[in-house]
């Protein structure tokens, strides 16, 4: 059974102090957390305390102002940065979508780069071969799959990353900013291909600054502020008028 279970999370780096002719300033913080301390033992808070469980079906939506923690806290959860403190135990195999460029070969065709990236997931190249054309047809990139990468355009990359890790068949898919990008209808078929995700006891964590995305997409909501939560909300399950009827009908 797929799971994510995080205990007191928190994520600390030093500050290398830079030769400058300028007074600091040690109140303010600059983006990705929290500056503590002073002189030359100053370290950043990029996280603090973050603990939350996550299970099949469940999708959460990260949000907060720049600088908040959502991506290095994406990070943690895809094993980029190891924790400073605390606990972190993930059942299921896990993709991410953090740069529509990371992974990509800017030379290569779409449909090499979709090759290279199946073998880079471990898949065999039978499998990989199985799995194109339904790659290609969700992209919606047509001939354009031909073409080298460095000829798309930003929403048609992003077609391209969204359309190869979601064929992939993730137990466990972390996204970040970029997965509104595109038209209005390819949005609406990336939330159509989450919904399924989701249903296959598959578990999603977004981070975005689009509400509409997170409130239309997630079962939860985990709002961040300088490394700390702020809030953690769940979605109340939506009943037809029908259901409530008979839910609020005396005996």
């Amino acid at each position: 059974m797929v799971s994510i279970k995080l205990h007191n999370i928190s994520l600390v780096y030093r500050l290398h102090e830079k030769v400058t002719l300028s007074a600091p300033d040690r109140r303010v913080a600059g983006p990705g957390g929290r500056i503590e301390g002073s002189g030359r033992k100053q370290f950043v808070q990029a996280l603090d305390g973050i603990s939350f469980e996550l299970k099949a079906g469940d999708r959460l939506g990260l949000v907060g102002p720049n600088g908040a923690g959502k991506t290095t806290l994406l990070k943690v959860l895809y094993g980029i940065y190891e924790p400073s403190g605390g606990s972190i135990a993930i059942e299921g195999k896990v993709d991410a979508l953090f740069n529509i460029n990371i992974g990509f070969r800017r030379e290569a065709t779409g449909r090499r780069n979709i090759v290279l990236r199946g073998l880079i997931s471990g898949w065999t190249e039978s499998e990989i071969e199985e799995k194109m054309e339904e790659i290609i047809a969700f992209s919606e990139l047509g001939d354009f799959i031909d073409l080298p990468f460095k000829s798309y355009s930003q929403g048609m990359a992003a077609r391209l990353a969204f359309s190869m890790a979601t064929s992939l068949d993730p137990e466990i898919l972390l996204m970040d900013e970029w997965i509104g990008a595109g038209d209005a209808s390819f949005q609406d078929k990336a939330k159509r291909r989450m919904d399924e995700l989701a249903e296959k006891a598959g578990i999603i964590v977004l981070a975005s600054h689009n509400e509409s995305l997170i409130e239309s997409v997630c079962t939860k909501k985990l709002t961040l502020k300088s490394g700390q939560v702020e809030s953690l909300t769940t979605k109340p399950i939506k009943r037809s008028r029908t259901e409530k009827t008979v839910l609020s009908r005396p005996r």
